[in-house]
């Protein structure tokens, strides 16, 4: 959902984020309201007198059937035709065979040769002609990367990933954790083979059935279909694919859910039984081989295209970066905990999406140091008001 203006006029437009349809909706300021009237409590008679009695705006019984219409087709109710779509996709998605690359040819270049060609300009303007470096640290067992495009977070997507390239290239399996931006379960696993312009990457199915086993098919797979279209994971798929070359090591691909529900509770996260059952698996899992651990997260969302009134001048970009300084500083420490209380404390006012990955690596690599790799804040409109902040950091 995203605030625009259309033909002169200010308004949301609302697509459906897992894509099971390309149409989109441009719904007027007017008749926002609407969409939270739409809880399915009420017939239309009775949304009509509703908006009108909160919001004052009067809307004809036609007019209102065409919008409700158009939120049909757009596949935005949650109804019999919802649900048909939704089924049809899931059950395309376990059949294809892998998890298509959704981002190629938006994020990053579709063609092989080109992305290829595209990463190794961000390699070399990083290490800055030293190629003797590109090895990397053998001794790195994490990292936290963003999961930005590449166009606003290629130098620093390349700086932790080549600090990582030995460890990678010796890894026997390769966790990353990726923000769920849909919404949903605290962890979605799936069985389907990540793929990209460079190859496909197996996933460790014996991993993902040992934590269904534990925690519920039910669960773990609830949300699976978030996979095909989540960009998190699949962007830094594409660095670990680019710095295996040759080589090949199997992927657990694991998108996770918001924080929001702990945000009142005195207990850390990784205190709930289902993380803790889930972690105990996978310290298990990692203990028996090469092991990597990645967090697949942004920072700050800041700025008006975010749901803020103000955009960040000098200073407040200033402030954002010590904030940022921060919880960096935490990240480094291994100190998951204070992570999660500093974000807590503040109600993760400046939304940290990459929350949930970065905080469940840290809790799986148990004690750890990090080094900062590369900080940045990227433009997220067109008037330089808005922001998002990313880091790399390898963890050792």
């Amino acid at each position: 959902m995203h605030v625009v203006n259309q033909a002169n006029q200010q308004g949301i437009l609302l697509r459906d984020p897992l894509r099971l349809t390309d149409r989109a909706l441009f719904l007027p300021m007017a008749l926002a309201p609407l969409l939270e009237l739409c809880d399915g409590t009420r017939d239309e008679a009775a949304l009509r007198a509703s908006l009108a009695v909160r919001t004052g705006v009067q809307i004809g019984a036609t007019t209102l059937e065409q919008v409700l219409g158009q939120l049909n087709e757009a596949l935005l109710l949650d109804n019999d035709h919802y649900a048909e779509a939704y089924s049809r996709a899931l059950n395309e998605f376990r059949t294809s065979g892998m998890r298509a690359p959704t981002s190629a040819g938006r994020s990053y270049p579709a063609d092989p040769e080109e992305l290829k060609a595209e990463l190794g300009r961000y390699v070399d303007d990083c290490l800055g002609g030293q190629q003797s470096a590109v090895t990397g640290d053998s001794g790195v067992r994490g990292l936290v990367s963003p999961h930005i495009d590449y166009q606003r977070g290629g130098p620093v997507y390349a700086a932790v990933w080549q600090r990582a390239a030995e460890a990678l290239r010796q890894a026997e399996l390769v966790i990353i954790f990726g923000t769920d931006h849909i919404g949903g379960a605290a962890i979605t696993l799936t069985h389907q083979r990540y793929a990209t312009p460079l190859g496909v990457l197996p996933t460790a199915n014996a991993i993902v059935d040992a934590l269904a086993r534990a925690l519920g098919p039910d669960q773990v797979f609830a949300r699976e279909l978030n996979h095909r279209s989540e960009h998190s994971i699949e962007l830094a798929a594409v660095w670990l694919q680019y710095m295996l070359g040759d080589g090949e090591c199997e992927l657990l691909p694991v998108l996770c859910g918001g924080f929001e529900g702990f945000m009142d509770s005195e207990a850390n996260p990784c205190d709930a039984p289902y993380l803790d059952r889930a972690l105990a698996i996978l310290k298990e899992a990692a203990a028996s081989v090469r092991t990597v651990v990645i967090a697949a997260g942004d920072l700050a969302h800041v700025g008006p295209a975010f749901g803020d009134r103000r955009g960040l001048d000098m200073f407040e970009k200033a402030r954002l970066k010590s904030v940022d300084e921060e919880l960096i500083a935490l990240v480094c420490a291994g100190d998951e905990e204070g992570f999660w209380q500093r974000i807590r404390q503040e109600r993760d006012r400046w939304r940290v999406c990459g929350l949930p990955p970065i905080y469940l690596a840290l809790c799986l690599l148990g004690q750890t140091e990090g080094l900062v790799t590369g900080y940045a804040q990227c433009p997220a409109d067109d008037r330089g008001l808005s922001y998002v902040s990313i880091c790399g950091i390898a963890l050792s």
